[in-house]
C-alpha cells in the first residue's frame, strides 16, 4: 500500500508541476501577444475616432459614384495563374467578362501543357480580352513562375501594339471580380504605386462543418481587412499585396522586374505576393488600402472567393501562408524598414510561435481540468494567477473586437459565431504551423501547393 500511495503522490505532482509551468510558458505568451493586439486595437480605435472628428467633418465620404474619373484613362492587364483550375476558370472568365464595367483590359491566364483540362476551358471562351499563357514546363511549379510566364507575354504584346498597359490587376482562378474594381484602379493608380482592396470570403452553405471551416477565414478576412491592413498604411508600413484584389503601377513592377533579372514575381518564394507588397515599400513606392463603398448604405468594392471548406484543405493553404511569410519570410525579407515597418514583420511572422502558445495552452487547461477532477491543487503561484486574470481580460477583448469587425462585414448574427469559431481557427492555426515547421528546408525551390477551389453557383451562368 505505501509504495502504490508513494506513486500516486508522485503523479499527482507531476500532474500538478505540468499544468503549473506550462500554464505559466502560455500565460507569459498569451500576455504578449494580447498587449500586442492590444496596442494595435487602441491605434485603430484612435485613428478612427480622430478622422470621424476632423477628415470626415469637412468632406464627405468619398464612393465609386463620387469617384473623380481618370485624368488618362488606361488598359489595365488582369494576371490569373492556373493550374488544376478546369472547375472554375471558365465560370470565373464569363463572369469577369460579363460583369467588369471598365472597357480597357486583358485579363492573362498562365496555363501548364500537363493541365489540357484546364486549357480547353480558358480556349472556350472564345473572348479576344482572354489570353491563355501556356508553357514548356510542367505544373505544377509555383504560382510566381506561372505569373512571370504572363509578364513576359505581356510584354511581347506591348511591343507587337505599341501600347503600354496601364496597371497589372492580380486575381486567382476561383475569385468574383467586382464589376466596379478596375474603375477604382485605373482612377487610383495615378496616386499610389500598388492599390489593395478588402478580400471577402464568401460563406460555405452546402453543411454546417463547411460552413464553420470557411468562416474562420470570413472572420479573419473581416479584422485584417478593416484594422490591419488600414493602421499599417497608416502608420507608414509596407501594404502587403492579398495576391487577389491588387493592382501595381506599371512602371513600379518594371522596375522591380529591372531590379531581379528581368522577372518581377519571386519564383523562389510561395507568397510572391505577400513579398511584392513589401518591396514595393523597400523602394519607395506609395502603396494604399482602399475601402470604398459603391455607394452611401453599400457595400465596398471587394473581391470575393470560396475559400477552403475543409480542414485538411485549410491546413494545407495555411501551411503555405506560414512558410512564405514567417518562415521563408524571416530568411529572404529579413529585418528591412524602420520601427512601424519592423513591428508590422514581427506580427507577420509570430504564426509559428503563436501556434506553439496555442497549444501549449489547450495542453494546460487540459491538465488543470484533469488536477480538479482528481483532487490535485495545481498550486499556482500568485504571479500565475495575476497573469491569468490579465489573459483573460485581453482574451475578452480580442473577442468582443472579432464579434466587432466580422459584425461589420457579415451580420451580427455572424459576428455572434465568429465567437466560437475562434477556437476552430486555433486548431487549424496550430496544425498549419506544425505542417510548415516539417516540411520548411531553407534553400529549397518551393511547390505550388495548391488547394481545391469552386466558383459560386450560378455566377457563371
Amino acid at each position: 500500500m505505501g509504495e502504490i500511495e508513494t506513486a500516486t503522490q508522485a503523479a499527482a505532482w507531476l500532474l500538478a508541476a505540468l499544468a503549473r509551468e506550462l500554464g505559466l510558458f502560455a500565460a507569459i505568451g498569451l500576455a504578449i501577444g494580447g498587449l500586442d493586439d492590444l496596442a494595435v486595437d487602441l491605434l485603430w480605435i484612435t485613428r478612427t475616432l480622430w478622422r470621424r472628428a476632423t477628415v470626415y467633418r469637412r468632406h464627405a465620404r468619398t464612393t465609386m459614384a463620387t469617384l473623380p474619373p481618370p485624368e488618362e484613362p488606361g488598359t489595365l492587364a488582369i494576371f490569373v495563374g492556373a493550374w488544376a483550375e478546369s472547375a472554375v476558370i471558365g465560370p470565373m472568365l464569363r463572369t469577369a467578362l460579363a460583369g467588369i464595367r471598365h472597357r480597357n483590359y486583358r485579363i492573362y491566364v498562365g496555363t501548364y501543357p500537363n493541365d489540357p483540362e484546364t486549357e480547353r476551358a480558358v480556349l472556350g471562351i472564345g473572348d479576344a480580352r482572354v489570353r491563355m499563357v501556356s508553357g514548356v514546363l510542367p505544373g505544377p511549379t509555383t504560382k510566381a513562375e506561372c505569373l512571370n510566364r504572363v509578364w513576359r507575354a505581356m510584354l511581347a504584346d506591348e511591343r507587337e501594339s505599341g501600347r503600354r498597359f496601364k496597371a497589372i490587376v492580380l486575381h486567382d482562378a476561383e475569385d468574383v471580380i467586382h464589376p466596379h474594381e478596375l474603375d477604382l484602379y485605373d482612377r487610383m493608380i495615378e496616386r499610389f504605386d500598388l492599390v489593395q482592396i478588402p478580400v471577402l470570403p464568401l460563406l460555405a452553405s452546402e453543411s454546417r462543418w463547411a460552413w464553420m471551416v470557411s468562416a474562420t477565414y470570413a472572420d479573419e478576412f473581416a479584422e485584417s481587412h478593416q484594422k490591419s491592413l488600414v493602421l499599417r498604411e497608416a502608420v507608414g508600413a509596407a501594404v502587403p499585396s492579398a495576391g487577389v484584389g491588387c493592382a501595381i503601377r506599371r512602371e513600379m513592377i518594371a522596375r522591380i522586374a529591372d531590379e531581379s533579372g528581368g522577372l518581377p514575381f519571386s519564383a523562389e518564394s510561395l507568397t510572391e505576393d505577400y513579398e511584392l507588397g513589401l518591396r514595393v515599400c523597400a523602394i519607395g513606392g506609395r502603396s494604399a488600402f482602399v475601402i470604398l463603398p459603391v455607394a452611401p448604405g453599400h457595400g465596398p468594392v471587394a473581391v470575393r472567393a470560396h475559400f477552403p471548406e475543409t480542414v485538411e484543405d485549410a491546413v494545407r493553404q495555411k501551411t503555405r501562408w506560414i512558410i512564405g511569410i514567417a518562415l521563408a519570410g524571416w530568411d529572404r525579407l529579413r529585418w528591412e524598414g524602420g520601427l512601424t515597418e519592423r513591428w508590422m514583420r514581427v506580427r507577420d511572422r509570430r504564426a509559428p510561435i503563436a501556434a506553439l502558445v496555442l497549444a501549449v495552452a489547450y495542453a494546460a487547461l487540459l491538465l488543470t481540468i484533469l488536477c480538479w477532477i482528481v483532487g490535485v491543487d495545481p498550486g499556482w503561484p500568485p504571479a500565475l494567477n495575476s497573469l491569468l486574470m490579465l489573459t483573460s481580460t485581453l482574451l475578452v477583448w480580442r473577442l468582443s473586437m472579432r464579434a466587432f469587425f466580422v459584425t461589420r462585414a457579415y451580420g451580427w448574427r455572424e459576428g455572434l459565431c465568429a465567437i466560437p469559431r475562434v477556437f476552430i481557427a486555433n486548431l487549424i492555426e496550430i496544425a498549419a504551423a506544425r505542417r510548415a515547421v516539417m516540411r520548411y528546408v531553407p534553400g529549397r525551390t518551393p511547390v505550388w501547393d495548391k488547394t481545391r477551389h469552386r466558383f459560386p453557383e450560378g455566377a457563371g451562368d
